[in-house]
């Protein structure tokens, strides 16, 4: 019997298959699109049974070959640029997929636990996981919201499907998402190749780098995801956030303390950083006027309420220990 990891060369699905690893399981049939070939190297140090094309494994899917052969399936394999415009293309991979994915899990009666999207909450305030607060800003957050939808109208008293919405994900293994990777992966590479960091001005009613999010580290992700695997008798919608929101210009504080203190040099406040000027602020880009979510942090009731019990890594901790991640892989 196998674990399909969809997405598995990517950021968070990469992280997942280290996850069941540490498991003992290596039984992980991974399913990607490598036509960006340099995500192979999230899979280096992973241990799976095969390596599948999404499209392949689907033809297989649908052809009967996987029947009884699965264990549970973990669908993070996604079109994730929020800016995409290509309606036609995020609604085949974000929707079409799911909902084969789904079919095939409802008709074997295993475990789905796949990837959602706090960006179906759109310009909401309220974060929690209920129709009244949802109204996606772009289409990628619509695609996730319609199937968001569609596990709703599912009857009670089936298999196990999960959809975790996922906040501002940073951590480990993201290095291929190239602008959609986390500011905290930026903020590391612009300090470490120009002495500063750049951070919008201020937008939405919020000061310069103020504007506020719920940023999660991947390792908190990783956890939550193997929580319901061990927790089959829990379905439905979760946020998947730290709970805590906190301005971007936290980030920037925690990566440039963190490779000030690997050089020897001691941590500088805020005001610091900025009369120094090393946190700067650029104009806000017109082109995301009306799609930019100025404040995000997960209600995680509905997480805590079904037992879900571990703390989430404040910036603070979490950028500090991926920063030291991306240290020791730079000197690799």
């Amino acid at each position: 019997m196998t674990y399909v990891v969809t997405g598995a060369a990517g950021f968070i699905g990469a992280n997942i298959v280290r996850g069941l690893n540490a498991m003992g399981i290596a039984d992980v049939l991974a399913v990607d699109d490598l036509t960006q070939g340099d995500k192979f190297r999230n899979l280096v140090d992973c241990g799976i049974s095969d390596y599948l094309d999404k499209d392949e494994f689907l033809s297989r899917l649908r052809s009967g070959a996987y029947h009884g052969k699965v264990n549970a399936v973990f669908h993070q394999g996604a079109c994730s640029d929020t800016t995409a415009s290509d309606g036609r293309y995020v609604m085949e991979v974000n929707y079409a997929y799911s909902c084969a994915l789904l079919e095939f899990c409802l008709a074997e009666q295993v475990p789905l636990i796949y990837a959602s999207s706090a960006a179906t909450y759109g310009a909401s305030t309220e974060f929690r996981e209920d129709p009244a607060c949802e109204g996606p800003l772009n289409v990628y957050g619509y695609s996730k919201l319609l199937f968001d939808q569609r596990v709703r109208r599912l009857p009670s008293g089936g298999s196990q499907v999960v959809g975790l919405r996922y906040f501002n994900v940073y951590g480990d293994r993201e290095q291929h998402k190239g602008r959609m990777a986390s500011v905290a992966y930026h903020f590391f590479n612009q300090f470490r190749a120009e002495g500063h960091v750049r951070l919008f001005e201020g937008s939405g009613g919020y000061g310069n780098g103020e504007q506020r999010r719920d940023f999660v580290s991947v390792e908190d992700v990783v956890r939550v995801n193997l929580h319901f695997l061990g927790n089959p008798q829990h379905s439905g919608i979760f946020n998947c956030g730290s709970g805590r929101a906190q301005a971007f210009n936290d980030v920037a504080v925690a990566v440039i303390n963190t490779l000030r203190g690997n050089d020897g040099k001691s941590a500088l406040t805020l005001a610091e950083l900025q009369q120094q000027q090393l946190i700067r602020y650029i104009p806000f880009p017109g082109d995301l006027r009306g799609k930019y979510q100025s404040y995000t942090q997960a209600d995680l009731g509905t997480l805590r309420g079904i037992g879900y019990a571990e703390p989430f890594l404040t910036v603070e901790q979490g950028v500090s220990r991926y920063v030291a991640q991306l240290l020791a892989r730079a000197a690799v």
